[in-house]
């Protein structure tokens, strides 16, 4: 069970990189997020992907960093809760002491067009000036409801479509949408996010990819 013999549709190999470009509602790019998996360790029954993740602004600028984990185990792969963290989150709160619990996101490695997938959700406790601040971040209504090729500045994919709900709740609950176009052996394709009228709001795209 080593490297992409494990997960389909994630790579597990050390040193290998992706950049995904981020653009408004608009169509303008906003900055970009990076992705390298830094180290990739196995026993007798999962592997261990560690991921490393910079989220970039327009300028180039490094504004903030994060590590998650991806696990494969029973012809599955389970994506660290903490990529719930939306890019503004992290570096809302990146010099402040958090407390995070959850569900990590599973990938079954056979997809297939109708098929349910299992909710996800994050749990954090911000604390700062001696006060608690929880916040809750739900993936739910997970489906897979087409496939599709497409043709991105990093090469053409054949993907299996994803759409999901996002809750969020601090204080007051915010509900949004998403879809998600993900490829064998390479991940996240592309992913664009509605508000609650079903009005794009942001899209990332698969810009650069090396294995």
């Amino acid at each position: 069970m080593q490297g992409q013999d494990c997960s389909a549709f994630y790579p597990f190999s050390e040193g290998v990189k992706a950049e995904y470009t981020t653009y408004n509602k608009k169509g303008k790019i906003e900055g970009a997020t990076t992705y390298e998996v830094v180290s990739v360790t196995s026993d007798a029954d999962q592997e261990v992907a560690t991921i490393h993740s910079d989220l970039i602004d327009k300028k180039g600028e490094v504004l903030t960093s994060m590590t998650y984990d991806i696990i494969c185990q029973d012809d599955k792969v389970s994506i660290g809760f903490k990529s719930l963290l939306s890019p503004e989150i992290m570096e809302q709160y990146k010099d402040i002491d958090l407390d995070i619990t959850g569900t990590d996101i599973d990938l079954p490695n056979n997809l297939s067009v109708g098929q349910n997938l299992p909710d996800a959700d994050m749990k954090m406790t911000i604390s700062a000036a001696g006060m608690n601040i929880n916040m809750n971040v739900m993936m739910l209504d997970r489906k897979v409801v087409g496939q599709e090729q497409l043709e991105t500045p990093a090469g053409s994919f054949d993907c299996y479509i994803i759409t999901y709900t996002t809750k969020m709740k601090m204080g007051l609950s915010r509900s949004s949408s998403a879809k998600q176009w993900i490829a064998k052996g390479v991940g996240l394709v592309k992913q664009e996010e509605y508000n609650k009228k079903g009005k794009l709001t942001s899209s990332g795209m698969l810009t650069k990819y090396s294995s």
